[in-house]
């Protein structure tokens, strides 16, 4: 499995597009895209979570305020995507031999971004009651401490 995913990234990182994120200033626009991204996928998710767990505004039940944040959240989704797949597509071979790059993408973003959609998925019933079940409390709680460790695990990529 290792050798087909080295040689998948071999292919990209020969692609036009990774020769002029490699080789020009474009590299630190593309990382502006991703973060931004981030920094508003994340917040969507942790608004509502925070709202799940009873803070925030009472004018919104959990469920609106997901449903007013889904297409932003999703947006920036593609946002993280988009420019995680160009970051990576520059120097990829270089994150495969990455520990803190195989922990993040490998382990803490297909667990949080499953159990981000098993939260938004149920915040439409558990937001709708007037008191949130316990359960749906200890499932926000658990999708903010699993995006930070993703955001741990990223920020740990330049020191390996």
């Amino acid at each position: 499995m290792h050798d087909f995913l080295v040689a998948i990234t071999k292919w990209i990182g020969q692609t036009s597009w990774a020769t002029v994120i490699r080789t020009t200033r474009i590299y630190p626009y593309i990382q502006l895209i991703h973060f931004s991204g981030l920094s508003l996928w994340l917040g969507t998710n942790v608004l509502v979570d925070l709202r799940i767990l009873g803070v925030g505004s009472k004018r919104q039940t959990a469920a609106e305020l997901s449903e007013a944040l889904f297409i932003w959240n999703w947006i920036a989704f593609c946002f993280v995507v988009l420019g995680g797949f160009l970051l990576f597509s520059g120097i990829g071979t270089t994150y495969l031999e990455n520990a803190a790059f195989e922990v993040k993408l490998g382990f803490f973003v297909p667990l949080a971004l499953s159990w981000h959609i098993l939260v938004q998925r149920k915040v439409r019933n558990w937001g709708r009651q007037a008191d949130t079940p316990p359960v749906a409390k200890l499932s926000a709680l658990i999708e903010v401490l699993l995006w930070v460790c993703v955001v741990a695990a990223a920020v740990e990529i330049p020191n390996y």
